[in-house]
């Protein structure tokens, strides 16, 4: 048999040293509270609290007299902060004592139904009580009894029809960026590389759309959502109806709820014609959409400390409509404005890209126009690309229309980043704010639009010269 001798002085200090470690591990847990959506400095973290020791709040409950008033923190026809909203059987509740501090209806909500012209259809779509109400705490304490189901974090309530969600346009450069430029006017010391302040968006209810149909033909939408929020979850019109036929109020920490109908009743709406330009009156940093847009660029592999800034090469893009049947360039002008780009590669070393967009991946689509400085184009959905390009002093958006026509879709959103927009009839051009009416004239839609190739060189290489 062999014995056990005792342990030297060297192996008795390395078990103290073991112990004492696992006890101080144990004690001090995994910090994640430092943790936001966009990359951080996690060695600035709070130790005070483990995501794993996070309570399990599941329910509200209030004495008699005392439910929670509903709050609302901001808001623009059509897109409304609120802290503390209640939802019961299907129905919008706002709870406050105080209704007249409550924006009129209207331009909050409606019924969702397809937006269309003329008096009827806008009638079809004014909410009543099925949709929200605004009632007194002792209301609520007899509709709701003493207690709501929770549902902590951020929401987004998207309370649109399907009608313009299934599009890239309509949901990155509308919806989408409606949504971030309502939410990020929380935090106005938003920099230029997207760091903030504010918490990720837990969840969003699309009330009236199913999973089919939130999701655009190019596969774009999914995209852009899940590298903006990684950890985002979604429900859908099923589920809001599983949730109404609980019959259990439910209250929402903090709602962002957009609706479409309700922001066409607002003053920069009917100015643009873009639902997202009412989050403008909001307060906010000129690098709102910096967050966004770092997010969806890393995700291809690109750093967005680096990628499109100003001491780069500058990179030129010409997004293609050749093969479309549709919105067309004459074909000889197009010929000629290739020509004339490749001659601004060859004379000054510019980065030169004729692409069709449809030809590309996703992720090199999103990279392209995160490298890009000048982007143009025929009126068109491969435009809304212009949303990843870095805003600088030089960025710039090119967009071609049949002479005499005009749609502020890619003006609005090119200026609401900061950049500058021209758009162009043949060998003219126009910027803000300057800009014709809103028309379509015959031509609009045709194989036929003309573009002088040497002009759009010309102002390129003048875009080009600015420090």
């Amino acid at each position: 048999m062999h014995s056990l001798s005792a342990p030297t002085r060297r192996e008795a200090v390395l078990l103290i040293f073991v112990f004492v470690s696992l006890l101080l591990f144990s004690r001090i847990g995994y910090d994640t509270t430092g943790i936001k959506f966009w990359d951080v400095d996690k060695s600035g973290a709070s130790p005070h609290t483990s995501a794993l020791g996070e309570s399990w709040r599941t329910r509200i409950t209030w004495s008699s007299g005392h439910v929670p008033n509903t709050r609302v923190v901001s808001h623009v026809p059509g897109w409304t902060i609120f802290d503390n909203l209640f939802v019961l059987n299907g129905t919008v509740f706002v709870v406050t004592d105080f209704p007249s501090s409550i924006p009129d209806r209207l331009t909050i909500t409606s019924t969702a139904v397809d937006i269309f012209n003329g008096e009827d259809a806008v009638n079809s779509r004014t909410p009543g009580d099925r949709e929200m109400q605004i009632i007194s705490t002792s209301q609520a304490q007899r509709l709701f009894g003493s207690s709501a189901e929770s549902i902590d974090g951020v929401t987004w309530l998207v309370n649109d029809p399907p009608q313009f969600i299934t599009h890239y346009y309509h949901w990155s450069a509308e919806l989408f960026f409606g949504f971030w430029r309502t939410y990020s006017s929380l935090d106005t010391s938003i920099n230029e590389m997207g760091k903030s302040i504010l918490p990720a968006l837990r969840r969003i209810f699309f009330v009236h759309a199913d999973a089919d149909h939130w999701r655009d033909y190019a596969l774009m939408n999914q995209w852009v959502l899940r590298s903006a929020f990684p950890s985002l979850t979604t429900e859908y019109s099923y589920d809001w109806e599983d949730r109404a036929a609980m019959g259990r109020p439910i209250m929402l920490d903090r709602v962002i709820f957009t609706d479409r109908a309700a922001a066409m009743h607002g003053h920069h709406f009917l100015s643009t014609g873009r639902t997202a330009a009412e989050p403008s009156a909001l307060p906010g940093s000129a690098h709102w959409w910096s967050t966004i847009r770092a997010n969806v660029i890393r995700v291809c592999g690109l750093d967005p400390n680096v990628v499109g800034d100003m001491a780069q090469t500058p990179v030129i893009t010409y997004i293609s409509r050749q093969e479309w049947g549709r919105r067309m360039l004459k074909q000889e002008d197009h010929e000629r404005l290739v020509e004339e780009l490749y001659k601004l590669r060859d004379l000054y070393g510019y980065e030169v890209n004729v692409v069709e967009m449809d030809k590309l991946s996703r992720a090199e689509q999103f990279a392209l126009a995160a490298r890009t400085t000048i982007m143009m184009g025929v009126h068109g959905n491969g435009l809304t690309s212009l949303v990843w390009m870095r805003p600088s002093p030089r960025a710039t958006v090119m967009e071609f229309f049949f002479p005499g026509g005009f749609a502020q879709d890619y003006e609005y959103t090119t200026r609401a980043l900061g950049m500058v927009h021209y758009g162009f009839w043949g060998d003219e051009y126009f910027t803000s704010p300057d800009t014709p009416e809103q028309a379509y004239p015959p031509g609009f839609q045709g194989t036929n639009i003309p573009i002088d190739g040497a002009v759009v060189a010309r102002l390129c290489h003048e875009r080009l010269l600015l420090q």
